[in-house]
């Protein structure tokens, strides 16, 4: 597999190649050479997961809903999760067992998982922050959970009040028993680019909450930049530090957009190995506990660029646009997806 001009471009970003690799930059040569770049290290990494396969994670009906002032009725976010099902998708992040005082709107996470359409080939998750939620979640012949840590301190205690050493510890009695039922555990890190209250997060942070999780049994770890301060300059040398202790084929990247840098942040990732990606239909979302916080990368803008640089997801990209435009109407907004919008015309034209 030949390393593209793209790729190297991407890398001139990156002022100490240290960050990527462990080792001195050989040269300070604006050419971007291989005696100055280990391009080999890098495609083996690539070789992983394969160069054309990514999965795509739709986390709109929980990271997506969860921070809506509205609240949506059951029988609006059954309707979206079984029009995403029809989508192609594989992985459908449903609901989460909270506590309804902090996260009103997914209180009737259990009338939901109740009354979707359980397609087989799709792996339904839900967030489950503690051992309550795991029990409910297992009721609901949930198969995969997922648990959330921080990379930043202040962020943990103000969102959990405990350090994240703790927190962890705290979501060993969720593993231990998910373990016991053959239920597969994702891991979440908040704030791995920026926090609200510390600013900027230093890559051996999330480094060190990743190594945990993954060493605790999280079969996926999840890399959130919470407020979506990241560019591809600080998303390059946190994955470089991620992957030191977590294989990269481990890894995930859930990106908000509030600066815009999402789908670049994405791109970047992908050049550095990364093949599974979260995202929201419509660019739903935000995060009650992160202010300024954002929507997510619209899943059809994900897709019409993973598309158009050849990847396979196997998403209908059309059925994709008319769910985002379903729930936007649901929401009385436009559509937050650029492609969305671009497409939505062009399909109607076409009619």
């Amino acid at each position: 597999m030949q390393v593209n001009l793209a790729f190297k471009s991407s890398l001139a970003i990156i002022t100490n190649w240290t960050y990527i690799t462990g080792k001195k930059k050989l040269s300070s040569s604006s050419n971007y050479g291989r005696k100055c770049v280990d391009f080999p290290a890098i495609q083996r990494s690539l070789q992983t997961w394969g160069p054309k396969q990514v999965k795509v994670v739709e986390v709109g009906p929980r990271d997506g809903l969860q921070n809506e002032k509205q609240l949506v009725s059951t029988d609006i976010k059954v309707q979206l999760i079984n029009r995403l099902a029809k989508t192609g998708l594989r992985a459908i992040e449903a609901t989460s067992f909270v506590s309804p005082k902090w996260v009103p709107q997914m209180a009737d996470a259990s009338q939901v998982l109740s009354r979707i359409i359980n397609l087989p080939h799709i792996r339904y998750s839900v967030l489950t922050p503690n051992l309550r939620g795991l029990e409910n979640a297992i009721t609901a012949g949930i198969k995969e959970v997922a648990i959330f840590g921080a990379a930043s301190e202040t962020f943990s205690q103000k969102n959990i009040n405990c350090s994240i050493d703790e927190s962890l510890e705290r979501f060993r009695l969720v593993m231990d028993r998910a373990t016991g039922e053959n239920i597969l555990v994702r891991g979440y890190i908040s704030c791995v680019l920026g926090c609200p209250y510390e600013g900027p997060v230093a890559p051996e942070a999330v480094a060190h909450t990743a190594e945990k999780m993954y060493k605790m049994g999280c079969y996926e770890i999840s890399l959130g930049d919470t407020i979506g301060v990241g560019t591809p300059g600080s998303m390059a040398k946190m994955i470089a530090a991620v992957r030191r202790v977590v294989p990269v084929d481990k890894l995930a990247l859930h990106c908000h957009d509030t600066y815009g840098q999402a789908l670049a942040n994405i791109h970047c990732a992908l050049e550095l190995g990364v093949r599974v990606f979260d995202s929201s239909v419509s660019g739903l979302g935000g995060c009650p506990f992160a202010k300024g916080a954002t929507g997510n990368v619209a899943t059809e803008d994900l897709v019409y660029m993973l598309d158009g640089m050849e990847y396979e997801t196997g998403i209908n990209l059309k059925e994709l646009v008319s769910v985002g435009n379903f729930i936007s109407e649901k929401l009385g907004r436009k559509n937050a997806s650029k492609a969305a919008l671009a497409l939505s015309s062009k399909y109607t034209d076409k009619i």
